[in-house]
């Protein structure tokens, strides 16, 4: 798989806007023969927001914005992993993040399950749901988001589901250098799968981010890392098959997972 990971500055609080960078950047993407563009954290609504504009720019699956990435997908012929609020039932809130297929056919879905402090709390509910595997053009893929990595169960679950790669949209903030230098690469080795992680870089009206974005092949290597502070278009490519040998040898009867 050629996979993009897209580092970009925060857009506006205007989803039209930025479904028209992502445009150019899919474009570009294809250009170089990309199959896969992997966005930051909530991108189609900025993540630096108020709980009533969450509220206000969140929509139901298949909603407009959703049919706006579907076209973009289908013009550039690549397959799109993306950030964005999601309505949840009891009028709450996901931070979500959905692949959309190059045919503009959804492929797989996923809620942010570890919610980070006060910053996530505030505006968003937990999935009650633990991230899972799903087919995409005869692989398996997971999706993620930020937080989520950090914990070793995550990105465990998804690989004992037969993930191959883990798309991780994410918005960390300047601080935590140490989830991009040495936490990626540690779930990439640990469980023989490519990630993945596409930062912000510069700042919205709360936060500075740390950009650093960076594709992982599956035995820990760096394929690809963006600076720390421009927008950048990373493109590598992942190895079809895992190191599974971690995987084979694990003691599962002695654990709980």
């Amino acid at each position: 798989m050629r996979i993009a990971a897209w580092q970009c500055r925060p857009g506006p609080l205007d989803v039209a806007g930025n479904l028209g960078r992502l445009d150019e950047a899919c474009g570009a993407a294809a250009a170089r023969q990309a199959e896969v563009l992997v966005t930051p954290e909530m991108f189609t609504s900025g993540y630096g927001l108020t709980a009533a504009q969450v509220a206000e720019l969140a929509e139901d699956p298949g909603g407009p914005t959703e049919a706006g990435v579907a076209q973009i997908a289908r013009r550039h012929g690549l397959a799109i992993g993306y950030g964005h609020p999601e309505r949840a039932p009891g009028g709450h809130v996901y931070n979500a993040a959905t692949l959309i297929g190059p045919d503009g056919l959804i492929r797989g879905r996923h809620r942010k399950v570890h919610l980070y402090g006060e910053v996530d709390r505030s505006l968003f509910v937990p999935s009650p749901q633990p991230p899972a595997a799903f087919d995409f053009d005869g692989s398996r893929v997971g999706m993620l988001i930020c937080y989520d990595v950090e914990f070793p169960e995550a990105v465990r679950h998804l690989a004992v589901d037969g993930a191959r790669a883990v798309l991780v949209p994410t918005a960390n903030m300047t601080g935590f250098e140490a989830v991009q230098q040495f936490v990626v690469r540690s779930r990439a080795y640990e469980n023989g799968c490519g990630i993945a992680y596409a930062n912000y870089c510069g700042a919205d009206d709360v936060f500075a981010y740390s950009g650093l974005s960076v594709i992982c092949g599956p035995g820990g290597e760096v394929l690809a890392q963006a600076s720390a502070t421009g927008e950048e278009l990373l493109i590598a490519d992942l190895a079809g098959e895992s190191l599974e040998t971690f995987l084979a040898d694990r003691r599962a009867d002695l654990y709980a997972g």
